[in-house]
């Protein structure tokens, strides 16, 4: 029998939310998390990104967390990046509608003005960077004294960006009797200082075998660089969203700029933009069914998409890590995606040892100029038949 939100304990008025939006069935980790979090307990789920986890902890506030006062929010969710604080509060505020609770946002690079006047009308669950949050604290523009339940979202980016001191400043400042749930794709190393911090709490885990290999469709090409923009166009013309990866920020804006001028609806996204040109960017690649976003590795941590149907690595990784986390921008939510490796005649060493590392060495590295048909089909094609035996 197929669990339902309210074989979970989930308010009927939740419930009836999630269901004109679509959504009748848990995720794994929701299944798991829901029962205890909404009874109350501190809570840690590991599970991937695109896993479901923004409902896992984003239900239990909004059926159990009380109103705000102003300048005094009732529940907190701690996000490492803007784009993903951003990404969170889109997915809350139509549920929060439907139970009379207001979601305020925070993070930095953008004005202070619109984010202080919205805890100031008495915000119930304010959705923050640590370092805006912070900022505004010192401020006295917004008091953690009332908050009664907390939640951090990828508390293992939280720990790569270095934002770990500033959590547990926060943490410091949060009653004691708040209720707290931490996700993160690991829960040892740097995150378990965090874990400290809680009461008891239950552990739920989403087992993840080989998943973000086995999951995708990889592809390694080889191209030339002057035809580098061509075969990405190709590649997009056949499929629907594309995210592409560089290294670099300058790299982002010039093969960004080059598929503009081949007619692809692509956008840059990196740190040096203002956020208003971030936003809007993101903003653009989400609402549009067909189009590239082209982007640096910090830049996509936020990025959370379901319908992602193509990875291009535009430029190689630093290391498998890397490569599984720009992967994992496809392939969410249980669908399948590709992935596919442009490789210029100098990276083609480097990028064996990558497939070593990712017990993908059995998939050649296949030529390939931007004219190509078999770029219209990369899933369908098998890239060993094109090698001679």
């Amino acid at each position: 029998m197929t669990t339902t939100f309210s074989d979970l304990g989930l308010p009927s008025s939740l419930d009836r939310a999630l269901t004109e939006a679509g959504i009748t069935t848990p995720f794994p980790i929701q299944a798991m998390a829901l029962p205890d979090a909404l009874a109350g307990r501190d809570v840690t789920g590991k599970a991937k990104t695109g896993s479901g986890k923004t409902l896992a902890f984003g239900l239990p506030i909004l059926a159990r967390g009380e109103r705000g006062r102003p300048r005094t929010p009732a529940a907190l969710v701690l996000a490492p990046a803007r784009e993903l604080a951003l990404q969170i509060a889109s997915d809350l505020e139509p549920l929060a509608d439907a139970v009379d609770r207001t979601v305020a946002v925070v993070y930095g690079g953008a004005s202070m003005d619109a984010q202080i006047d919205a805890v100031r009308n008495g915000a119930d669950i304010v959705v923050a960077t640590p370092g805006r949050l912070i900022d505004l604290i010192q401020r006295d523009e917004v008091v953690l004294d009332g908050i009664g339940m907390v939640a951090i979202d990828e508390a293992d980016r939280m720990a790569d960006l270095g934002f770990l001191p500033q959590v547990e400043w926060l943490l410091r400042h949060v009653p004691d009797n708040a209720q707290m749930m931490l996700f993160s794709a690991t829960l040892d190393g740097a995150v378990a200082a965090l874990v400290r911090h809680m009461d008891d709490p239950v552990v739920h885990s989403v087992e993840e075998v080989n998943l973000t290999v086995d999951e995708m469709v990889h592809r390694f090409l080889k191209v030339h660089r002057m035809d580098r923009a061509r075969v990405i166009n190709a590649i997009a013309e056949a499929n629907g969203r594309v995210i592409v990866f560089c290294r670099t920020k300058r790299t982002c804006d010039r093969l960004a700029g080059e598929l503009v001028e081949l007619g692809v609806p692509a956008a840059a996204l990196h740190g040096d933009l203002a956020q208003s040109q971030r936003e809007r960017a993101l903003r653009r690649f989400t609402e549009n069914d067909r189009s590239v976003l082209v982007a640096t590795d910090v830049a996509a941590r936020g990025i959370h998409v379901n319908e992602v149907d193509v990875v291009i690595h535009a430029d190689p990784p630093e290391d498998h890590k890397a490569y599984l986390h720009r992967s994992g921008r496809t392939a969410r939510a249980g669908a399948e995606g590709l992935v596919v490796s442009l490789i210029e005649w100098d990276q083609e060493l480097a990028v064996r040892r990558l497939q070593r590392v990712l017990r993908l060495d059995d998939i050649p590295q296949v030529e390939m100029f931007s004219n190509d048909e078999r770029l219209s089909d990369l899933v369908g094609w098998d890239p060993r038949t094109s090698v001679p035996a």
